[in-house]
């Protein structure tokens, strides 16, 4: 079993910053790709950044610039930078392994105005 670990949400004013920890434990033998989502009030789940087992990166274009994603072994970061309200969501962990996603239980993220 694969459990996914998420902190280092919360309430940020416009312009700050926040650092999200995703930290995956159980059965893994491997380093797999591993990305971040977020879903807002109302709005579907959508991909913020991800990382594959290579340490390659791609991101939304919403973000590219401001959010950068990184990781050591099965725990993955983001640093957002430079927050705005539209930014405000759940966020979500995504590991993959072979045919199965495992997620986390997310962490929320508040930009106020």
């Amino acid at each position: 079993q694969v459990k996914l670990v998420e902190s280092g949400g919360g309430l940020v004013q416009t312009g700050g910053s926040l650092r999200l920890s995703c930290a995956a434990s159980g059965y893994i033998f491997t380093i797999n790709p591993m990305g971040w989502y977020r879903q807002a009030p109302g709005a579907q789940r959508e991909l913020v950044a991800r990382i594959s087992s290579a340490g390659a990166t791609n991101c939304a274009d919403s973000v590219k610039g401001r959010f950068t994603i990184s990781r050591d072994q099965n725990t993955v970061y983001l640093q957002m930078n430079n927050l705005k309200p539209e930014d405000t969501a759940v966020y979500y962990c995504k590991l993959d392994w072979g045919r199965n996603q495992y997620w986390g239980q997310g962490t929320q993220v508040t930009v106020s105005s």
